[in-house]
């Protein structure tokens, strides 16, 4: 009558349809995310102090006894 599964395999057909659908959704979810990854621009580096202290030598924003005061402070070697 109800195949040969009998009673419990009705009871089973909504278990495993929410449980593909769960699989489903998961994997759809797991795509976006891994697609929005993807397309997003890499995260740029934070600069060093010492890497700053250059920059503003370099554009002329700090004299050199300044700028061999400030990489001295830092332990920085030229």
């Amino acid at each position: 009558m109800f195949n040969e599964f009998g009673w419990w395999g009705m009871g089973l057909g909504p278990v495993f349809m929410l449980l593909f659908l769960g699989v489903l959704i998961v994997g759809f979810v797991t795509l976006i995310r891994w697609l929005a990854a993807e397309s997003s621009p890499p995260r740029a580096r934070e600069q060093t102090a010492v890497e700053i202290v250059q920059e503003r030598y370099a554009r002329g924003e700090m004299d050199r006894q300044e700028y061999e005061q400030k990489m001295q402070d830092l332990g920085a070697r030229r």
